[in-house]
């Protein structure tokens, strides 16, 4: 394999991970991370979910110095699709060779790789969203971080709430109805993620170490008519003070087929006996108890970043996805890191397809692949990224009819880590 380091090349060689070396390739993942080890059940979930061709290390001599990997994931883009997608992931540089090339040589690596496999989409989470700017990444879904006073907000609910009826239940025991209703809601939001085998492990995930005082995962199904029309995973952390009870609920996360029963399992975790504050990390932003409580402004919402998306084969990403309105429109497309990408595209497409080719004539819009990435799943509009001097309108109306033609008519959501 050739070194492909982009500094000292004759010490660092970059080359695909052995299976006999990913304890060692992980070691480096965790160290880089802090250093605190992890479960055990934890760690043999990520070695079991890594897909080791599709891996990335960095070696100095018998030394690990660098990580990457990719999950070979489906993702639903705007109009339902699945799209082949890079999950890139375990990404880290030992701190002995930091400022060496290291990191842009994995990258640089990758998104070849990705094109060989014939992936137009990689994807990432961002522990420092800083850094993959300048690979072509753009910042295309956000989440929603919340803690919920139960003791002064209020839930108003659907007619037909009460028609549906809650049990306990233990949470691996009913992981396959769980995962049904979660595919059946996978085509409707754009950044969900299609789970493969071995990934519905991760969802009930409860090391005691990660708990922070709290309980073990508790799960609560929602059913009518003698059918599971929804669920919620969740914690509770007891806490008491001189006044009395105020403990936490935790929400790990819920699903559900229609507002009635999304609103019934709400409505629960609101109740719950001895706790005042619901805790609710990484939900979408359209989410409907947002609109559903009495004040939103004790519910302490927070909205941060969260998929990070890179047009890999600029032409047949925008292929995959359909347009909420009618779009014919040219890009000039700059990117630096992937040149294949840089050109004129045409674009034209609506609700049942479209089609996406180089082409000749004049551009309409000129914007980088990162701007693209941004706005592919459609949480992100064009001309917002217009506004912020992102995105240049060479033609008067193209920024107007090609913003209106990428928005989704729900927010992307990515719905766990990876």
């Amino acid at each position: 394999m050739a070194n492909d380091a982009a500094s000292d090349p004759g010490r660092v060689e970059l080359r695909a991970l052995r299976k006999d070396e990913w304890n060692t390739w992980y070691d480096t993942l965790i160290r880089a991370f802090g250093g605190v080890p992890e479960a055990a059940e934890e760690r043999e979930l990520w070695n079991s979910l890594t897909e080791v061709d599709r891996s990335l290390g960095a070696w100095d001599g018998d030394a690990c110095v660098g990580t990457a990997g990719a999950f070979g994931f489906r993702l639903t883009v705007p109009g339902g699709g699945l799209v082949p997608a890079a999950g890139v992931t375990m990404v880290s540089v030992a701190a002995t060779h930091r400022r060496r090339g290291v990191l842009t040589s994995m990258m640089r690596r990758q998104l070849d790789d990705v094109l060989e496999w014939g992936w137009p989409l990689a994807v990432l989470t961002a522990s420092e969203p800083e850094i993959y700017g300048r690979f072509g990444y753009g910042v295309g879904t956000f989440h929603v971080n919340a803690e919920i006073d139960t003791t002064r907000v209020r839930l108003s609910v659907p007619p037909g709430t009460d028609d549906v009826r809650l049990r306990y239940a233990v949470p691996s025991d009913v992981l396959d109805v769980c995962e049904a209703v979660y595919a059946r809601k996978v085509p409707g939001r754009p950044g969900m993620l299609a789970r493969q085998p071995g990934w519905e492990r991760l969802v009930v995930l409860d090391p005691e170490n990660d708990r922070d005082g709290a309980s073990p995962l508790q799960c609560v199904l929602a059913e009518r008519d003698g059918e599971v029309v929804g669920y919620a995973r969740f914690h509770v952390k007891p806490e008491w003070d001189s006044s009395g009870p105020k403990g936490s609920v935790m929400l790990r996360d819920t699903e559900a087929l229609d507002p009635p029963a999304q609103a019934a399992l709400w409505r629960f975790l609101f109740g719950i006996d001895l706790t005042s504050t619901v805790k609710v990390f990484g939900r979408p932003e359209d989410e409907a108890w947002q609109y559903q409580v009495s004040d939103l402004r004790r519910c302490a919402v927070r909205v941060r970043d969260s998929l990070h998306v890179r047009l890999v084969d600029v032409g047949a990403a925008l292929e995959a996805r359909t347009y909420q309105a009618p779009v014919d429109v040219v890009f000039e497309v700059e990117d630096a890191f992937c040149p294949w990408n840089t050109g004129r595209w045409r674009l034209s497409g609506d609700a049942k397809g479209a089609s996406c080719e180089r082409t000749a004539d004049a551009a309409d819009l000129a914007l980088s692949v990162r701007e693209l990435g941004a706005a592919y799943l459609g949480g992100v509009g064009l001309g917002a990224l217009g506004a912020a001097g992102r995105v240049r309108e060479l033609r008067q109306g193209a920024l107007a009819e090609a913003s209106v033609g990428f928005a989704s008519t729900v927010a992307p959501w990515l719905p766990h880590g990876f």
